[in-house]
């Protein structure tokens, strides 16, 4: 579930980086905020779940890459191979990261306890 989680927040991210573009009144600056937070809810609970390393990796790097091409192909970027190597390096790290992180344990300490607490 975990890895659902870090999925909703970069879709929305996806969706919060074009507010910050193209927001040009009140009611879109309130959808792009509520979009960010939205976001930052489902990144929190992804790291109830997984390492915050892996999570954070996986949503900058995905959103970044969808975002790349979501301007290569609607928005008129211009396009290269060796942009597109790179983006593809990136989705292969995300993958990567995926493939070899798993869920905490149910008994694993979420949050660090105070030195001296046994």
């Amino acid at each position: 579930m975990g890895w659902i989680y870090v999925l909703f927040a970069a879709i929305i991210e996806v969706v919060w980086v074009l507010g910050l573009k193209y927001s040009d009144n009140w009611w879109m600056w309130t959808g792009t905020a509520i979009a960010i937070i939205l976001s930052f809810y489902f990144i929190i609970k992804a790291c109830e779940l997984l390492p915050s390393g892996s999570v954070y990796a996986t949503f900058t790097g995905s959103g970044a890459a969808a975002i790349a091409i979501i301007d290569f192909t609607f928005l008129g970027e211009s396009f290269t191979f060796a942009k597109g190597f790179f983006i593809l390096l990136v989705i292969i790290g995300v993958v990567g990261i995926q493939l070899t992180t798993g869920e905490k344990d149910k008994g694993q300490e979420v949050h660090p306890t105070k030195e001296g607490d046994v």
